[in-house]
């Protein structure tokens, strides 16, 4: 009962806050960015520390200083501390994000936490005039989607990024797009997100949480269902309750190529028509939810298909090689991190090679480089970055519809 009511206690304060999301506040702006000392860096504080948090601490370090570290895992904000080239020991520790979002000298935030917590510290990052690196996905539910849409517009003097590093860390998709787009494959038809599939297991056993863990504080918006070590950490993506699984995990970067290739996302657009009848889970869903609370949940084997009013079929599937498949009238081309492959390039290895003016197109206005660089970048100089919300949440409609038509078993 004490459990209960303590977690009741916290979703009325954390839904007030939310809602004071909404209260106009003047920001930290890229002018006040470009009026400090040349010698100054921003401050940034870390939110989520396990094992993608720490390499993005780690690369974030290069462009600011990390003044505070927060993670309700005690041991994982003390690594974080203490890591050299994160926290060097100076760094304040917190369980509570809301003790660091509080700092007024706090610039910068990142959030990579689950990705059932995003949109709440999102949120409230912008309301507290931060700007802000956050994780893909960013959202968990389509209603999310128009939530931090909003929120993003109230506060368009903040930036905000999504981690898709496909967009600028990996340069065979730039390639493939740029192909697209300049109509190198002719009518595209069909591409095929590869994205695999969701793991079997379980049934795992049901047990008290370590110290060093705040299992209420990590649940947080979600419900409260008995600690297993397997829900959370890395694994929290193959249950429903915090993750889409495949759809959202993987979707958000292979899907984001596929609608971004297509020009379908922006706002307004996105798929007309949604098949889910080809996708199975490793436990029976009823009405789309679980049925049994001990094992991972999320599709496993599925191929669900995405028609556009212009009559592309974008296929998400766990079938297949990891990347995206791009058919055309007149050639198709496999695109992944590791390799480009496929007509025209084995006939003009040249083909698609992008120039100053693709690059100015498909990089809105900025050079070529690496994520991060553009997120600071947009916060000095102003701009959308290259992996921004508005487009995002394009993608994550999509990946949500899709994740629902699987769950239901529905067209």
């Amino acid at each position: 009962m004490t459990d209960q009511r303590n977690r009741r206690d916290f979703l009325k304060r954390t839904a007030a806050a939310t809602a004071a999301a909404s209260v106009p506040y003047v920001s930290w702006t890229q002018q006040a960015f470009a009026n400090r000392e040349k010698n100054d860096r921003p401050m940034i504080g870390c939110i989520g520390l396990g094992g993608h948090g720490t390499r993005d601490a780690r690369e974030l370090s290069q462009f600011g200083d990390i003044v505070a570290v927060c993670d309700v895992d005690t041991g994982h904000a003390q690594r974080a501390k203490n890591d050299q080239r994160i926290g060097k020991g100076k760094a304040d520790a917190y369980g509570d994000y809301r003790q660091l979002l509080d700092r007024n000298d706090i610039d910068v935030v990142s959030i990579v936490t689950p990705d059932h917590w995003h949109i709440k510290i999102a949120l409230e990052a912008l309301q507290a005039g931060k700007h802000v690196f956050c994780q893909k996905p960013l959202t968990l539910t389509l209603e999310e989607n128009q939530l931090i849409r909003d929120a993003c517009r109230r506060h368009a003097d903040q930036v905000f990024v999504i981690g898709t590093q496909q967009r600028s860390d990996h340069r065979r998709f730039l390639r493939a797009i740029n192909m697209v787009q300049k109509g190198m494959l002719g009518d595209i038809k069909t591409i095929t997100c590869g994205i695999n599939g969701g793991p079997q297991g379980g049934p795992f056993p049901k047990q008290d949480p370590p110290a060093e863990l705040d299992w209420n504080m990590w649940l947080g918006p979600a419900p409260l269902v008995d600690y297993i070590r397997k829900r959370c950490h890395g694994t929290f993506r193959w249950w429903y309750e915090y993750s889409g699984g495949k759809f959202s995990d993987w979707g958000a970067h292979h899907v984001d190529i596929a609608t971004w290739a297509l020009g379908e996302d922006k706002e307004g657009q996105g798929p007309i028509e949604i098949d889910g009848t080809d996708a199975k889970h490793p436990v029976p869903l009823e009405n789309g939810y679980p049925t049994v609370d001990d094992q991972y949940n999320t599709a496993q084997d599925f191929a669900v298909k995405c028609k556009y009013a212009s009559g592309v079929e974008v296929i998400v599937t766990s079938r297949g090689d990891n990347g995206c498949l791009i058919e055309g009238s007149r050639g198709r081309i496999f695109v992944s991190r590791g390799k480009i492959t496929g007509k025209p390039i084995e006939e003009d290895w040249d083909a698609g090679f992008y120039g100053q003016e693709d690059l100015q197109r498909l990089c809105k206005g900025k050079p070529f480089e690496g994520h991060k660089n553009n997120f600071f970048r947009c916060i000095r100089e102003g701009g959308l970055p290259v992996s921004d919300v508005y487009s995002h949440v394009q993608t994550m409609n999509t990946c949500h519809l899709a994740a629902i038509a699987a769950r239901l078993g529905r067209v």
